[in-house]
């Protein structure tokens, strides 16, 4: 008849008289690589608003965009821009990490009456929560687009302010160029200006 063991006791000798095989069997299966925008966009996911945004990666850091988020409240602010970024994500486009800006706060002192309570004041104060977010390396009609569809489902109490910049052609400079040649006129001799000063001259006189 085998002797009590506890256990722990027991555990132990299993964990260390147990054959390699036992040992790898039981071990936690690897975690899957992490989905793409395109896999996890073809698929049907319950839920999706609760997971975080993708964020693509930038391939030419050429900003084309900024916007700006204003709120009284921030747990708005912060629901706001996260239907951003998964509208720039289903889009395709690159985007920054929100930004944390400088929190505004204003105070005002307001008396609480006209006569008996004029030495007895009241404070008031408000915070102005501010965010920001940059856009790189999209087309402007996607970026028109992004902002189009943000702007249609903006969040009451939320402000919102946007900064596009597009891009010149090749070439714009010597297009400009010729066109202000193309509207001068360059026939003009100098008696002919002489003739048209004493002309003017003589009118006015």
């Amino acid at each position: 008849m085998f002797p009590r063991r506890s256990l722990p006791t027991i555990a132990r000798l299993v964990r260390f008289n147990g054959s390699s095989s036992h040992t790898i069997a039981t071990r936690l299966p690897e975690a899957p690589p992490p989905l793409t925008e395109e896999e996890f966009s073809s698929m049907i996911v319950h839920g999706r608003s609760l997971y975080p945004p993708s964020y693509h990666p930038r391939t030419h850091s050429v900003p084309v965009a900024q916007l700006q988020f204003r709120a009284y409240h921030h747990r708005f602010l912060e629901l706001y821009m996260h239907l951003v970024g998964h509208a720039a994500a289903a889009l395709g486009i690159p985007i920054s990490r929100p930004v944390y800006l400088p929190t505004q706060r204003s105070l005002w002192t307001v008396p609480r009456g006209p006569f008996v309570h004029k030495k007895s004041q009241e404070n008031f104060e408000r915070k102005v929560h501010k965010r920001a977010i940059k856009a790189w390396d999209a087309d402007p009609e996607v970026v028109d687009r992004w902002v189009r569809y943000i702007s249609r489902h903006a969040m009451p109490g939320v402000g919102l302010r946007v900064t596009q910049w597009k891009r010149a052609p090749p070439g714009i400079g010597q297009q400009m160029v010729d066109a202000a040649v193309g509207s001068t006129r360059l026939d003009t001799g100098a008696d002919n200006v002489k003739a048209l000063a004493k002309r003017i001259v003589q009118q006015e006189l």
